[in-house]
């Protein structure tokens, strides 16, 4: 596993404990693995964990069978040329190529992904279909395409890794893995990020609300009238305006400019697309509008944004979303 700054430390060790389980159940080293670093030096996770690594990433002499790349703040920092060749010659050799979280950014941006399906975390679903449109997107816990396995990270990568498992030693073995690990059940990588559209603690918004949040959130380059979303959703616009107010406090229209303007930070934030382009991505007239909004939400203008929205909230001064 190669470890960027910044990597995500929950789906590096959701990834690793189910092929230790594994092991341990199994009664031999069926799988052993190895941290990796750019320079073979302990790296900083997004959540101020450090990991001491096994060496540097070229310094490795034979190909893995699987070489996984771990990165979740501003990946685009890992844009040259050496390590985009190392993971081509690793193509070439027939190791699988996985990314977590971000990690598919890195393996996009070495041209590994042209023509796979991929996953990554839902905040970073907009920004890779801007940036990579010759991938597909998926919107799923993770995918496995081929010799390229991407996933949306977290949690999901002890999905993955127990899918794995499953594919190579079978499903008495990976059930007893996810037990072991006391993973609920083991998750298909089809299963939506959001399968259920119920929230974590149990709460379901209603069925309409729903429906007309998934429209909003579909049509963001060329946002739709509230009386067209309302008959869409078989609603009047009465009802529909209720709704919204009754279940989060705002007006369909200051949802919507607020979805549009969240995605919008995403792109901000993880590319370097223009403000202008971005302004258009999500629906601005011009780019005056688009920063008098993205200020009213999120209290600084974009341009300084996209610096210090790279910052993993947990270095911040101030919160992100400060009364929002």
């Amino acid at each position: 596993m190669l470890v960027l700054d910044g990597f995500n430390s929950m789906a590096a060790h959701a990834f690793i404990d189910p092929f230790r389980a594994a092991n341990y159940l199994r009664g031999q080293a069926i799988y052993s693995w190895s941290f990796l670093s750019l320079d073979g030096r302990m790296v900083t996770a997004s959540n101020g964990v450090r990991l001491g690594v096994d060496g540097a990433y070229d310094s490795i002499s034979q190909a893995p069978d699987f070489l996984v790349v771990n990165a979740s703040w501003a990946p685009e920092r890992f844009h040259n040329r050496r390590l985009k060749n190392w993971l081509r010659r690793l193509a070439h050799r027939g190791s699988v190529l996985c990314g977590l979280d971000t990690g598919a950014f890195v393996l996009a941006r070495a041209g590994l992904l042209d023509g796979y399906r991929a996953a990554v975390h839902y905040e970073h679903i907009a920004a890779f279909r801007e940036l990579f449109p010759q991938s597909a997107m998926d919107e799923s816990l993770f995918v496995f395409d081929r010799d390229r396995l991407t996933c949306c990270g977290g949690i999901a990568a002890a999905d993955m890794a127990l899918e794995i498992i499953r594919l190579q030693q079978g499903l008495e073995l990976a059930n007893a893995s996810s037990r072991y690990v006391f993973h609920e059940r083991l998750r298909s990588g089809d299963e939506g990020q959001f399968p259920d559209m119920r929230e974590p603690v149990g709460y379901a918004a209603p069925p309409k609300l729903r429906e007309a949040i998934v429209i909003m959130e579909r049509n963001l380059e060329q946002p739709i009238a509230i009386p067209d979303l309302a008959a869409r959703t078989a609603l009047s616009q009465r009802q529909l305006e209720r709704l919204f107010r009754a279940h989060t406090g705002v007006s369909p229209v200051r949802y919507y400019v607020d979805v549009r303007l969240d995605r919008a930070r995403g792109l901000i934030t993880q590319t370097e697309l223009s403000i202008g382009e971005v302004a258009i991505a999500c629906g601005f007239g011009t780019p005056v509008q688009f920063t008098r909004s993205y200020k009213r939400r999120f209290g600084t203008v974009p341009s300084k944004d996209r610096i210090a929205g790279r910052v993993p909230f947990q270095f911040r001064s101030f919160p992100s979303h400060a009364g929002v």
